[in-house]
Protein backbone atom coordinates (compact mmCIF):
# COMPACT_ATOMS: atom_id res chain seq x y z
CA UNK A 1 0.00 0.00 0.00
CA UNK A 2 1.42 3.74 -0.82
CA UNK A 3 0.59 5.44 2.91
CA UNK A 4 1.03 8.51 1.55
CA UNK A 5 -1.03 8.56 -1.32
CA UNK A 6 -4.90 9.03 0.10
CA UNK A 7 -6.43 6.73 -2.92
CA UNK A 8 -9.71 6.35 -1.04
CA UNK A 9 -13.27 7.39 -1.15
CA UNK A 10 -14.38 8.79 1.72
CA UNK A 11 -16.82 5.86 1.91
CA UNK A 12 -14.12 3.89 2.03
CA UNK A 13 -12.03 5.05 4.74
CA UNK A 14 -15.08 5.36 7.11
CA UNK A 15 -15.61 1.70 6.28
CA UNK A 16 -12.30 0.75 7.13
CA UNK A 17 -13.12 2.76 10.69
CA UNK A 18 -16.19 0.87 11.20
CA UNK A 19 -14.65 -2.59 10.69
CA UNK A 20 -12.05 -1.71 13.05
CA UNK A 21 -14.42 -0.12 15.34
CA UNK A 22 -16.36 -3.68 15.05
CA UNK A 23 -13.14 -5.76 15.86
CA UNK A 24 -12.40 -4.23 18.77
CA UNK A 25 -15.40 -4.17 19.90
CA UNK A 26 -15.40 -8.25 19.37
CA UNK A 27 -12.26 -7.86 21.51
CA UNK A 28 -13.66 -5.89 24.46
CA UNK A 29 -15.00 -9.00 26.75
CA UNK A 30 -11.93 -10.32 27.09
CA UNK A 31 -10.11 -7.34 27.90
CA UNK A 32 -12.87 -6.50 30.14
CA UNK A 33 -12.57 -9.87 32.01
CA UNK A 34 -8.87 -10.43 32.31
CA UNK A 35 -6.97 -10.76 35.25
CA UNK A 36 -4.13 -8.25 36.53
CA UNK A 37 -1.71 -11.00 35.53
CA UNK A 38 -2.67 -11.17 31.93
CA UNK A 39 -2.67 -7.57 31.49
CA UNK A 40 0.49 -7.40 33.15
CA UNK A 41 1.87 -10.32 31.27
CA UNK A 42 0.75 -8.02 27.99
CA UNK A 43 2.43 -5.22 29.00
CA UNK A 44 5.39 -6.77 29.98
CA UNK A 45 5.70 -8.56 26.43
CA UNK A 46 5.66 -5.27 24.83
CA UNK A 47 8.30 -4.16 26.53
CA UNK A 48 10.39 -6.84 25.27
CA UNK A 49 8.89 -6.74 21.97
CA UNK A 50 9.99 -3.08 21.23
CA UNK A 51 13.78 -3.96 22.14
CA UNK A 52 13.42 -7.07 19.84
CA UNK A 53 12.23 -5.83 16.73
CA UNK A 54 13.94 -2.42 17.37
CA UNK A 55 15.76 -3.17 13.78
CA UNK A 56 12.31 -3.47 12.03
CA UNK A 57 10.06 -0.32 13.74
CA UNK A 58 13.38 1.63 12.89
CA UNK A 59 13.60 0.42 9.42
CA UNK A 60 9.59 1.63 8.90
CA UNK A 61 10.22 4.57 10.77
CA UNK A 62 13.07 5.66 8.03
CA UNK A 63 10.56 4.67 5.37
CA UNK A 64 8.04 7.51 7.03
CA UNK A 65 11.10 9.82 7.53
CA UNK A 66 12.26 9.73 4.45
CA UNK A 67 8.61 10.16 2.59
CA UNK A 68 8.94 13.90 4.19
CA UNK A 69 8.47 16.50 2.16
CA UNK A 70 12.06 18.23 1.99
CA UNK A 71 10.19 21.10 3.52
CA UNK A 72 8.83 19.95 6.51
CA UNK A 73 9.60 21.37 9.79
CA UNK A 74 12.94 20.01 11.68
CA UNK A 75 10.62 19.89 14.74
CA UNK A 76 7.60 18.19 13.16
CA UNK A 77 10.51 16.20 12.02
CA UNK A 78 11.97 15.26 15.30
CA UNK A 79 8.33 14.33 16.95
CA UNK A 80 8.31 11.88 14.19
CA UNK A 81 12.08 10.33 14.04
CA UNK A 82 12.43 7.40 16.10
CA UNK A 83 15.80 5.94 17.39
CA UNK A 84 17.33 3.38 19.63
CA UNK A 85 17.49 5.59 22.98
CA UNK A 86 13.77 6.47 21.95
CA UNK A 87 12.57 2.78 21.64
CA UNK A 88 14.66 2.48 24.87
CA UNK A 89 12.75 5.24 26.37
CA UNK A 90 9.30 3.77 24.91
CA UNK A 91 9.88 0.60 26.47
CA UNK A 92 10.97 1.91 29.86
CA UNK A 93 7.88 3.69 30.16
CA UNK A 94 5.92 0.65 29.80
CA UNK A 95 8.44 -1.27 32.47
CA UNK A 96 6.69 1.90 34.54
CA UNK A 97 3.43 1.34 34.12
CA UNK A 98 3.65 -2.19 34.94
CA UNK A 99 4.87 -1.49 38.25
CA UNK A 100 1.93 1.19 38.91
CA UNK A 101 -0.98 -0.65 40.78
CA UNK A 102 -4.31 -1.03 38.78
CA UNK A 103 -6.93 1.14 39.61
CA UNK A 104 -9.16 -0.81 42.59
CA UNK A 105 -12.50 -1.82 40.88
CA UNK A 106 -14.90 -0.79 43.81
CA UNK A 107 -13.97 3.11 44.88
CA UNK A 108 -16.40 3.43 48.21
CA UNK A 109 -18.52 1.13 49.43
CA UNK A 110 -21.20 2.00 52.11
CA UNK A 111 -24.16 0.67 53.91
CA UNK A 112 -27.69 2.47 53.69
CA UNK A 113 -28.70 1.49 57.01
CA UNK A 114 -31.52 -0.79 55.66
CA UNK A 115 -29.48 -4.00 54.94
CA UNK A 116 -28.67 -2.67 52.16
CA UNK A 117 -25.04 -1.30 50.46
CA UNK A 118 -24.02 0.78 48.25
CA UNK A 119 -20.80 -0.14 46.29
CA UNK A 120 -19.14 2.54 43.66
CA UNK A 121 -17.29 0.63 41.30
CA UNK A 122 -15.21 1.44 38.15
CA UNK A 123 -16.21 -0.05 34.79
CA UNK A 124 -14.17 0.07 31.18
CA UNK A 125 -15.73 1.73 28.60
CA UNK A 126 -15.23 -0.61 26.02
CA UNK A 127 -13.94 0.89 22.99
CA UNK A 128 -12.55 3.88 23.05
CA UNK A 129 -11.08 5.89 19.68
CA UNK A 130 -7.92 8.02 20.02
CA UNK A 131 -6.98 10.31 16.90
CA UNK A 132 -2.79 11.89 17.34
CA UNK A 133 -0.53 13.81 15.64
CA UNK A 134 2.28 12.20 13.80
CA UNK A 135 4.30 10.80 16.79
CA UNK A 136 5.23 7.17 16.72
CA UNK A 137 5.64 7.00 20.78
CA UNK A 138 1.71 8.26 21.02
CA UNK A 139 0.87 4.50 19.16
CA UNK A 140 2.49 3.18 22.27
CA UNK A 141 1.60 5.81 25.25
CA UNK A 142 -2.13 5.45 24.18
CA UNK A 143 -2.24 1.36 23.47
CA UNK A 144 -0.63 0.48 27.02
CA UNK A 145 -3.32 3.09 28.63
CA UNK A 146 -6.23 1.15 27.01
CA UNK A 147 -4.42 -2.09 28.04
CA UNK A 148 -4.36 -1.33 31.28
CA UNK A 149 -7.58 -0.17 31.78
CA UNK A 150 -9.17 -3.05 30.32
CA UNK A 151 -10.00 -1.06 27.29
CA UNK A 152 -9.72 -1.48 23.66
CA UNK A 153 -9.09 0.84 21.14
CA UNK A 154 -9.10 2.30 17.46
CA UNK A 155 -6.33 4.17 16.71
CA UNK A 156 -5.27 6.68 13.79
CA UNK A 157 -2.73 8.71 13.62
CA UNK A 158 -0.92 10.95 11.28
CA UNK A 159 -0.07 9.77 7.92
CA UNK A 160 2.94 10.95 7.97
CA UNK A 161 3.51 8.12 10.71
CA UNK A 162 1.75 5.34 9.57
CA UNK A 163 3.91 2.99 8.37
CA UNK A 164 5.46 3.44 12.36
CA UNK A 165 2.45 2.63 13.62
CA UNK A 166 1.45 -0.19 11.97
CA UNK A 167 5.11 -2.06 13.01
CA UNK A 168 4.36 -1.25 16.20
CA UNK A 169 0.98 -3.04 16.20
CA UNK A 170 1.93 -5.64 14.13
CA UNK A 171 5.45 -6.34 15.92
CA UNK A 172 4.96 -5.45 19.46
CA UNK A 173 0.88 -4.70 20.50
CA UNK A 174 -1.03 -7.29 18.64
CA UNK A 175 1.75 -10.20 19.64
CA UNK A 176 2.14 -9.52 22.76
CA UNK A 177 -2.02 -9.65 23.32
CA UNK A 178 -2.29 -12.91 21.95
CA UNK A 179 1.12 -14.10 23.84
CA UNK A 180 -0.98 -13.01 27.22
CA UNK A 181 -4.41 -14.85 26.16
CA UNK A 182 -6.01 -11.93 25.23
CA UNK A 183 -7.71 -11.32 22.00
CA UNK A 184 -4.65 -9.47 19.77
CA UNK A 185 -7.82 -7.31 18.34
CA UNK A 186 -7.79 -4.94 21.34
CA UNK A 187 -6.41 -2.47 19.47
CA UNK A 188 -6.74 -1.51 16.01
CA UNK A 189 -5.06 0.79 13.45
CA UNK A 190 -6.85 2.65 10.72
CA UNK A 191 -4.44 2.26 8.36
CA UNK A 192 -5.22 5.17 5.93
CA UNK A 193 -3.40 8.48 5.75
CA UNK A 194 -7.10 10.11 4.44
CA UNK A 195 -7.87 12.58 7.29
CA UNK A 196 -11.31 11.26 6.37
CA UNK A 197 -10.34 8.50 9.01
CA UNK A 198 -10.46 11.33 11.75
CA UNK A 199 -13.96 12.63 10.95
CA UNK A 200 -15.05 9.21 10.67
CA UNK A 201 -13.61 8.30 14.19
CA UNK A 202 -15.62 10.73 15.81
CA UNK A 203 -18.86 10.23 14.11
CA UNK A 204 -19.67 6.51 14.89
CA UNK A 205 -21.69 7.17 18.31
CA UNK A 206 -22.86 3.28 19.19
CA UNK A 207 -19.66 1.78 18.20
CA UNK A 208 -17.01 4.55 19.53
CA UNK A 209 -18.48 6.67 22.26
CA UNK A 210 -15.30 8.34 23.28
CA UNK A 211 -12.76 9.51 21.38
CA UNK A 212 -9.25 10.85 22.70
CA UNK A 213 -8.84 13.54 20.11
CA UNK A 214 -4.75 15.06 20.26
CA UNK A 215 -3.09 17.37 17.52
CA UNK A 216 -3.19 21.28 16.17
CA UNK A 217 -5.80 23.51 17.82
CA UNK A 218 -7.86 24.09 14.59
CA UNK A 219 -7.72 20.79 13.51
CA UNK A 220 -8.69 18.90 17.09
CA UNK A 221 -11.57 21.96 18.18
CA UNK A 222 -13.12 21.03 14.40
CA UNK A 223 -13.33 16.95 15.46
CA UNK A 224 -14.75 18.17 18.78
CA UNK A 225 -17.54 19.96 17.09
CA UNK A 226 -17.81 17.20 14.67
CA UNK A 227 -17.93 14.52 17.43
CA UNK A 228 -20.34 16.92 19.60
CA UNK A 229 -22.65 16.91 16.91
CA UNK A 230 -22.63 13.01 16.32
CA UNK A 231 -23.12 12.39 20.23
CA UNK A 232 -19.63 11.56 20.58
CA UNK A 233 -18.11 12.55 23.90
CA UNK A 234 -14.23 13.70 23.70
CA UNK A 235 -11.67 13.94 25.69
CA UNK A 236 -9.45 16.68 23.50
CA UNK A 237 -6.01 18.31 23.54
CA UNK A 238 -6.56 21.23 21.44
CA UNK A 239 -4.00 23.75 22.55
CA UNK A 240 -0.96 24.07 24.89
CA UNK A 241 1.98 26.39 25.46
CA UNK A 242 3.59 26.65 28.61
CA UNK A 243 3.84 30.35 30.58
CA UNK A 244 6.90 31.22 32.18
CA UNK A 245 6.77 34.97 34.57
CA UNK A 246 10.02 36.20 35.56
CA UNK A 247 9.41 38.05 38.57
CA UNK A 248 11.23 40.74 40.40
CA UNK A 249 12.98 38.42 42.49
CA UNK A 250 13.87 36.06 40.48
CA UNK A 251 17.69 34.44 40.41
CA UNK A 252 19.39 34.79 37.45
CA UNK A 253 21.20 31.37 37.77
CA UNK A 254 17.33 29.83 37.79
CA UNK A 255 16.35 31.59 34.91
CA UNK A 256 19.18 29.96 32.27
CA UNK A 257 18.44 26.75 34.03
CA UNK A 258 14.62 26.92 33.39
CA UNK A 259 15.03 28.90 29.83
CA UNK A 260 17.26 25.69 29.03
CA UNK A 261 14.79 22.89 30.40
CA UNK A 262 11.82 24.60 29.07
CA UNK A 263 13.18 24.64 25.37
CA UNK A 264 14.96 21.75 25.09
CA UNK A 265 12.31 20.42 22.21
CA UNK A 266 10.19 22.46 20.28
CA UNK A 267 7.58 20.52 19.22
CA UNK A 268 5.97 19.64 22.08
CA UNK A 269 2.54 20.98 23.80
CA UNK A 270 4.50 21.75 27.32
CA UNK A 271 7.67 23.80 25.95
CA UNK A 272 8.33 27.84 26.91
CA UNK A 273 5.94 29.58 24.37
CA UNK A 274 5.51 32.73 25.99
CA UNK A 275 7.66 34.50 28.48
CA UNK A 276 6.41 37.30 31.06
CA UNK A 277 8.57 39.49 32.59
CA UNK A 278 8.37 42.06 35.82
CA UNK A 279 9.49 45.72 33.97
CA UNK A 280 11.48 46.21 37.39
CA UNK A 281 13.51 43.35 35.87
CA UNK A 282 13.46 43.90 31.64
CA UNK A 283 16.37 45.80 32.03
CA UNK A 284 18.51 43.50 34.23
CA UNK A 285 17.82 40.13 32.16
CA UNK A 286 17.20 41.21 28.97
CA UNK A 287 20.58 40.03 27.69
CA UNK A 288 20.55 37.08 29.42
CA UNK A 289 17.41 36.10 28.09
CA UNK A 290 19.01 37.07 24.65
CA UNK A 291 22.12 35.23 25.24
CA UNK A 292 20.53 32.40 26.17
CA UNK A 293 17.63 32.26 23.79
CA UNK A 294 19.90 32.28 20.93
CA UNK A 295 22.27 29.30 22.44
CA UNK A 296 19.64 27.40 22.00
CA UNK A 297 18.67 28.58 18.59
CA UNK A 298 15.13 30.49 19.63
CA UNK A 299 14.13 33.51 18.05
CA UNK A 300 12.46 36.24 20.92
CA UNK A 301 9.34 38.06 19.21
CA UNK A 302 8.58 40.62 21.59
CA UNK A 303 5.11 41.67 22.28
CA UNK A 304 3.07 43.12 20.05
CA UNK A 305 3.17 41.29 17.25
CA UNK A 306 1.32 40.05 14.11
CA UNK A 307 -0.07 37.22 16.56
CA UNK A 308 -2.10 36.94 19.87
CA UNK A 309 -0.05 36.92 22.94
CA UNK A 310 -0.76 33.49 24.10
CA UNK A 311 -0.14 32.02 20.08
CA UNK A 312 1.42 28.61 19.95
CA UNK A 313 4.59 28.84 18.35
CA UNK A 314 5.32 24.56 18.31
CA UNK A 315 1.73 24.39 16.07
CA UNK A 316 3.06 26.97 13.20
CA UNK A 317 5.34 25.16 11.15
CA UNK A 318 8.42 26.79 10.08
CA UNK A 319 8.35 29.08 13.47
CA UNK A 320 8.60 26.57 16.07
CA UNK A 321 12.00 28.42 17.07
CA UNK A 322 9.80 31.35 18.65
CA UNK A 323 9.52 32.52 21.94
CA UNK A 324 6.69 35.13 22.56
CA UNK A 325 8.17 37.74 25.74
CA UNK A 326 6.48 40.70 27.15
CA UNK A 327 6.85 43.12 29.67
CA UNK A 328 4.18 42.46 32.60
CA UNK A 329 3.60 45.46 36.30
CA UNK A 330 2.95 42.23 38.64
CA UNK A 331 2.85 38.59 38.87
CA UNK A 332 -1.00 39.43 39.60
CA UNK A 333 -1.05 40.67 35.91
CA UNK A 334 1.33 37.55 35.01
CA UNK A 335 -1.06 35.43 36.27
CA UNK A 336 -4.52 37.00 34.57
CA UNK A 337 -2.72 37.20 31.00
CA UNK A 338 -1.97 33.35 31.79
CA UNK A 339 -5.04 32.34 32.50
CA UNK A 340 -7.25 34.88 29.88
CA UNK A 341 -4.56 34.81 26.98
CA UNK A 342 -3.31 31.10 26.71
CA UNK A 343 -4.81 27.84 26.30
CA UNK A 344 -4.90 27.30 30.34
CA UNK A 345 -2.45 24.02 29.78
CA UNK A 346 0.82 25.46 32.11
CA UNK A 347 2.32 28.40 33.57
CA UNK A 348 5.54 28.42 36.58
CA UNK A 349 6.61 31.47 38.24
CA UNK A 350 10.60 32.42 38.68
CA UNK A 351 10.97 33.47 42.43
CA UNK A 352 12.97 33.50 45.26
CA UNK A 353 10.75 35.01 47.36
CA UNK A 354 7.63 32.39 48.70
CA UNK A 355 5.35 34.67 49.31
CA UNK A 356 5.34 36.04 45.67
CA UNK A 357 5.10 32.75 44.36
CA UNK A 358 2.45 31.32 46.54
CA UNK A 359 0.19 34.41 45.02
CA UNK A 360 0.89 33.24 41.59
CA UNK A 361 -0.08 29.96 42.21
CA UNK A 362 -2.85 30.56 43.72
CA UNK A 363 -4.02 33.41 41.12
CA UNK A 364 -3.58 30.72 38.26
CA UNK A 365 -6.52 28.85 37.27
CA UNK A 366 -4.62 26.40 35.06
CA UNK A 367 -3.86 22.93 34.52
CA UNK A 368 -0.61 22.74 35.69
CA UNK A 369 1.30 25.64 37.98
CA UNK A 370 4.87 25.53 38.88
CA UNK A 371 7.35 27.20 41.02
CA UNK A 372 11.29 27.37 39.94
CA UNK A 373 10.21 24.76 37.60
CA UNK A 374 10.02 23.90 33.64
CA UNK A 375 6.20 23.29 32.64
CA UNK A 376 7.60 20.59 30.59
CA UNK A 377 7.15 18.67 33.70
CA UNK A 378 3.60 18.63 32.98
CA UNK A 379 3.51 15.37 31.56
CA UNK A 380 1.80 12.04 32.61
CA UNK A 381 5.04 9.80 32.85
CA UNK A 382 6.60 12.90 34.89
CA UNK A 383 4.29 13.47 37.06
CA UNK A 384 2.48 10.51 38.02
CA UNK A 385 4.68 7.63 36.76
CA UNK A 386 2.26 6.49 33.64
CA UNK A 387 2.20 7.04 30.01
CA UNK A 388 -0.41 9.49 29.38
CA UNK A 389 -3.04 9.57 26.13
CA UNK A 390 -3.41 13.36 26.57
CA UNK A 391 -3.49 16.27 28.17
CA UNK A 392 -6.76 17.49 29.01
CA UNK A 393 -7.40 21.49 29.54
CA UNK A 394 -11.00 21.89 29.91
CA UNK A 395 -12.90 24.18 32.70
CA UNK A 396 -15.23 21.20 33.20
CA UNK A 397 -15.48 18.17 35.99
CA UNK A 398 -14.07 14.74 34.47
CA UNK A 399 -9.83 14.19 34.25
CA UNK A 400 -7.98 17.09 34.06
CA UNK A 401 -4.16 17.63 33.14
CA UNK A 402 -2.47 14.21 31.65
CA UNK A 403 -4.92 11.31 31.36
CA UNK A 404 -3.57 8.20 32.44
CA UNK A 405 -5.45 4.76 32.48
CA UNK A 406 -6.90 5.30 35.72
CA UNK A 407 -9.14 8.04 34.05
CA UNK A 408 -10.27 5.93 31.30
CA UNK A 409 -13.42 4.38 33.68
CA UNK A 410 -17.07 4.74 34.17
CA UNK A 411 -18.73 5.23 37.04
CA UNK A 412 -21.05 2.34 38.30
CA UNK A 413 -23.30 2.55 41.71
CA UNK A 414 -24.42 -0.89 42.67
CA UNK A 415 -26.95 -1.19 45.60
CA UNK A 416 -27.28 -5.11 46.97
CA UNK A 417 -28.16 -6.13 50.07
CA UNK A 418 -25.40 -7.02 53.05
CA UNK A 419 -23.33 -8.57 52.72
CA UNK A 420 -21.98 -7.59 49.45
CA UNK A 421 -20.70 -9.68 46.36
CA UNK A 422 -17.54 -8.92 45.61
CA UNK A 423 -16.97 -7.17 42.50
CA UNK A 424 -14.85 -10.19 40.18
Amino acid sequence: MNWNDAGMSTSEVTELVIAAGHAARAAAPSLAAATEEMLTDALSRMSVALRVNEAQILAANLEDVDALDPLFPEAMRDRLRLDAARITAMAAQIDALVDVPFAPRVVMRRAMGNGLVLEERRRPVGVIGANYEARPNVTIDVASQFIKSRNVGVLRTGGAALRSAAALVDLVIAPALGAAGLDPRAIQLVRSPDRAGASALVSQPSLISLVIIRGSGPTTRELSMRAASAGVRTLAHADGGGVMYVDDAADDATLRILLAASLDRLGVCNRLNLLLIHEARWDAVEQLVGDELARLGVTPRVAPHAHPLGYEWALDEGNEANVTIARVESLLVAAEIANNETSGLAAGIVTEDPAHAAAFLDAYTGTGAFWNAPTRLLDGFKLLGAPETGINVDHVPGPRGPVTFEDLYLRQYVVMPEPAIPAS
